[in-house]
């Protein structure tokens, strides 16, 4: 745990708060003070539901720190399970309210004798964890106890569906683009003949885990949630599971591959290879477009990627063998799946970056200075700074990337969708000349901020500045401020211009 002002993912009871408020009939009382109780506020702008947050806290106040939080906990347990009659009710401190180290095991065991609904206490480490980690552990947790419960009551139903049919796990509130790229798995899946058993645990009731074995294998979009779950039903029933994310032309047809073998082990023949060849050639533009007059302009132009590990994986991929772009560095916040990350990305870029410091993320570009970002809000909001164009790949996000129309980034229509945002997110020179010429936004005035506040330019630079072509200026003064703080200058002036010039740094 950590003091800071930026996080990408969030602390361990938003992951918790995620899966409970993604169930249907499941409500979550959070053990916190005020302050931790934003979870609210951000699902409901965010995901943009209609529904309220099925969210209450117990809050931590003084009079809980001079008496206790037993009584509390378990008068909001009993009044929610009135109100709401949920089938189930998930209790989780947050990092602050851990400290007080109070038993709130034997809060769930006495409130349970008094209530109908399931009441379970969510098992994780918020000390050690993040907000995906767990996600994945409190999915995982959620199943397991409604598996071994149906088979106390001899309910769990292990016999499989006539016709082969999936289970996607994974996809929760606050998942990036998920209910687009749901719909485009189901749309993928019911092309190839597939039934969906249980989608989990978005829109899902705890009641149909018992009939998760019913299905012949399980599909997992996002590696930062579900995989907890798979590994375990894969123990527990012997039940195969996909992890490949279909995102991007090679990858979606490597995920279709991976299902026709696992059929196949089934037996059940299939061959999807004409499927894949006509949706890579007439459905999706994108693998004509990459190969395309248009995407010349794109050559020698060079990017960034940083993400969660499934999209800044993917985005690598499509990026250095799709799109044929130099991939600078790729990079994850998600540090626990470095090993998967690094053997997925280490051949299509120069530098591998694992960390979750924002700080040395803008210090990576600022010194890189790519043709293009693709990362998160953060990633945006140092390419502005840098005046250094971005696409947001992967959450965290802000509301404009929720979109309310279609845009999946999985399937053979996600690939089109990513080749958009590849293709619009890089700045093309005919089009910075077009704004010379017609008065373009950026001729008036010129950004001077950057990541260093040291430096200070004069009027007669700045005016100088101007008369560059906008589609190099900015890579011309990012090489003039750097020159100006290798030589310790910290006004830029003519003269500094003249001699960054002739040093040969511009």
């Amino acid at each position: 745990m950590k003091l800071a002002y930026w996080m990408y993912a969030g602390p361990a009871h938003i992951g918790t708060l995620r899966i409970a408020s993604s169930f249907r009939k499941v409500h979550a009382i959070m053990h916190a003070p005020l302050g931790d109780d934003y979870y609210n506020v951000m699902r409901s702008m965010l995901e943009r539901k209609r529904d309220f947050t099925p969210v209450t806290a117990s809050v931590v106040d003084r009079h809980v720190l001079a008496r206790g939080s037993q009584e509390k906990v378990i008068q909001n347990i009993s009044r929610k399970d009135k109100e709401e009659k949920p089938d189930l009710v998930i209790l989780t401190p947050t990092c602050t309210s851990s400290i007080l180290q109070e038993d709130l095991q034997n809060f769930v065991s006495r409130a349970s004798q008094d209530t109908k609904a399931d009441i379970l206490l969510a098992d994780v480490n918020h000390y050690r964890v993040n907000e995906l980690q767990a996600a994945d552990r409190t999915l995982e947790q959620i199943v397991k106890f409604y598996i071994e419960k149906s088979e106390k009551t001899q309910t769990l139903v292990t016999e499989k569906t006539l016709k082969p049919s999936v289970n996607i796990i994974g996809p929760c509130n606050l998942t990036f683009h998920g209910q687009h790229d749901i719909a485009e798995l189901k749309r993928l899946l019911a092309d190839l003949e597939l039934k969906i058993n249980v989608i989990l645990p978005e829109s899902a009731s705890v009641d149909e885990i018992k009939n998760m074995p019913k299905a012949w294998f399980n599909i997992i979009p996002y590696r930062e949630i579900g995989l907890l779950t798979a590994n375990y039903l894969e123990k527990k029933f012997d039940m195969p599971f996909i992890n490949i994310p279909p995102i991007g032309i090679l990858e979606t047809a490597n995920f279709i591959r991976k299902i026709q073998t696992i059929l196949n082990n089934f037996g059940i023949h299939k061959d999807f290879e004409n499927y894949i060849d006509v949706q890579t050639r007439f459905v999706s533009q994108s693998a004509w477009f990459s190969r395309s007059i248009d995407c010349q302009n794109l050559l020698g132009k060079t990017a960034v990627v940083f993400g969660d590990a499934t999209h800044s994986a993917a985005l690598t991929k499509i990026l250095s063998k799709e799109m044929g772009i130099k991939v600078l560095v790729a990079g994850t916040y998600c540090k626990h799946q470095e090993e998967w990350f690094r053997s997925e990305v280490q051949d299509f870029c120069d530098e591998i970056l694992l960390t979750d410091d924002h700080t040395l993320v803008a210090d990576m570009i600022a010194k890189l200075e790519p043709s293009a970002i693709f990362g998160t809000q953060m990633e945006r909001h140092i390419g502005k700074r840098l005046n250094i164009p971005c696409g947001v790949i992967s959450a965290p996000v802000h509301i404009q990337n929720f979109p309310l129309s279609y845009r999946p980034f999985m399937g053979y229509e996600g690939s089109n969708q990513i080749a958009d945002l590849i293709y619009n997110s890089f700045t093309l020179g005919m089009e910075d000349h077009l704004l010379e010429i017609f008065g373009g936004h950026d001729t008036k005035n010129i950004e001077i901020s950057s990541l260093t506040k040291e430096l200070e330019w004069d009027l007669q630079a700045l005016n100088e500045l101007k008369t560059i072509p906008g589609f190099v200026r900015g890579k011309i003064k990012r090489n003039v401020e750097k020159f100006a703080k290798t030589h310790n200058i910290t006004k830029i002036t003519l003269d500094v211009m003249y001699d960054c010039k002739e040093n040969g740094n511009v």
